[in-house]
C-alpha cells in the first residue's frame, strides 16, 4: 500500500474542536500522510471558520451526529469531546462500523470503559485512548532513565502538573460535575496516573486529597495522591490548578541516585504559538530545562529526549494498516490500561468520601 495516495489514506473525522482537537488531533493528522483529515465536527462558528481556514480542504459539519451520518465514508473518528459524551459516542461510532479513538478521559466510569472494550472485540474494531503525554519528552527521558541502573532500585517516585489558572476557562469545565467527568483529577490526573502505572505497575491508592480551591470549582482542582505499586514502588501524584510557583515536574528517588526536572513538555505550546510537528524544531526542549542527575554535590545535567506525540498516530496507523483489530501489532496505548486509571481514580474518590 502507498500511504501518499489519497484513496489509500486512513479517512479521519476529528469531532470537537477546542483545545483538544485543534492542538493535539487534527496538526499530528494533518501532518502525517497516512491520513486524510475529511471531516471536523464543532457547533462554534468561530471554530468552524478557524478549521475551514487552517483546512480548507476539510468538511466541517456541527455534531458527532453529523459525523456518524457519513461513516461510509469514514474509516476513523477522533473524539476530542467533553469526557461525559465519550462513552456514547464512541458506542455509536463502534456501532456505525468505525474505528475510535478517545481522549482522555477514557470515560466517566471504568465499567462503561470495560463495555466500550467489549464492544470493539465483537465488533472487530480498534479502539484506543488519546495519553499523548506518555510522548511527553520529560517522560520518555524518565523511561529512558529507568531502563538503565543509574538510580538504582527506584523507592518513591514523585510527579505533578501546576498552573496558575485562577479562572475557570471553559464552560464545560465550569458546570461540570464530578458525573460529568469534571476536576483536575479526571485532566491532568489521568496522564500522572498513567504513567505511574504505565512505570511501575499495578497500585492502590494509599492516601486522597481532593480540594476544589477556586470559587467557581464544583469537583477538584487541588488533588493529591499516594499510590502504592506492587512492585515496591511509592508514587506521589499532585495536580493543582491555582499554584503560582511550581515545583518539579518529576522527582525520583532510588537507592543509588536521584533525578529532578522542572518544566512542562514544550510540544502543546509550540503548536498553540503555530508550529507544526513537521518542522525540525518542534518537540525541542531548550538546553537549561535539561534534568539533574545524581546526588547533591555530584549532580549532572541529563538532556531531555525530543518530545513525539506523533508517535502515537504513527502506532495507530500500522495497526489500522496491518488488518486493524485482527493484527498483532501493539497499539499505541490499550484501552485496558485507560480503565485501570479510571478505577484509581474510582478509589481516590472513594477514599476521600469516606473521610480518612
Amino acid at each position: 500500500m502507498t500511504w501518499t495516495e489519497p484513496d489509500q489514506r486512513i479517512r479521519t473525522a476529528v469531532v470537537g474542536y477546542g483545545l483538544s482537537g485543534s492542538v493535539f488531533h487534527a496538526p499530528l493528522i494533518a501532518a502525517d500522510p497516512r491520513y486524510a483529515l475529511d471531516v471536523i465536527a464543532t457547533s462554534d462558528a468561530g471554530r468552524q471558520a478557524a478549521a475551514t481556514q487552517r483546512y480548507p480542504g476539510t468538511k466541517t459539519v456541527p455534531d458527532g451526529d453529523a459525523v456518524l451520518a457519513l461513516a461510509s465514508d469514514l474509516d476513523l473518528v477522533v473524539l476530542g469531546t467533553p469526557p461525559a459524551t465519550h462513552f456514547p459516542l464512541a458506542k455509536a461510532a463502534l456501532e456505525a462500523g468505525l474505528d475510535v479513538v478517545v481522549d482522555k478521559p477514557f470515560a466517566v466510569r471504568s465499567a462503561e470503559g470495560q463495555e466500550l472494550i467489549a464492544l470493539a472485540e465483537r465488533l472487530g474494531r480498534v479502539l484506543t485512548v488519546f495519553q499523548n503525554r506518555r510522548w511527553d519528552g520529560d517522560f520518555l527521558t524518565v523511561r529512558k532513565l529507568l531502563a538503565g541502573e543509574a538510580l538504582g532500585a527506584v523507592t518513591r517516585f514523585e510527579s505533578s502538573f501546576e498552573r496558575w489558572s485562577p479562572d475557570i476557562s471553559k464552560a464545560w469545565k465550569a458546570s461540570a460535575t464530578a458525573a460529568d467527568g469534571g476536576g483536575v483529577l479526571f485532566d491532568l490526573g489521568t496522564h500522572l496516573i498513567d504513567q505511574a502505572l504505565l512505570l511501575f505497575g499495578p497500585a492502590a491508592v494509599a492516601h486522597a486529597e481532593l480540594q476544589a480551591r477556586r470559587p467557581h470549582e464544583k469537583v477538584d482542582d487541588d488533588v493529591f495522591l499516594v499510590l502504592n505499586h506492587e512492585s515496591g514502588v511509592t508514587s506521589h501524584l499532585s495536580m493543582n490548578m491555582l499554584c503560582a510557583q511550581q515545583g518539579p515536574r518529576f522527582r525520583i528517588l532510588g537507592s543509588t541516585g536521584a533525578f529532578t526536572k522542572h518544566g512542562i513538555d514544550p510540544q502543546e505550546p509550540y503548536i498553540v504559538a503555530g508550529g507544526s510537528p513537521l518542522d525540525t524544531e518542534y518537540g525541542v526542549e531548550a538546553p537549561e530545562w535539561a534534568g539533574s542527575l545524581g546526588r547533591d554535590g555530584h549532580l549532572d545535567p541529563l538532556p531531555t529526549e525530543p518530545g513525539a506525540y506523533p508517535e502515537f498516530y504513527r502506532l495507530l496507523a500500522a495497526k489500522i494498516d496491518d488488518g486493524g483489530a485482527t493484527s498483532k501489532l501493539s497499539l499505541p496505548v490499550d484501552p485496558a490500561d485507560a480503565v485501570e486509571v479510571l478505577k484509581i481514580i474510582e478509589s481516590a474518590r472513594a477514599y476521600e468520601t469516606a473521610g480518612h
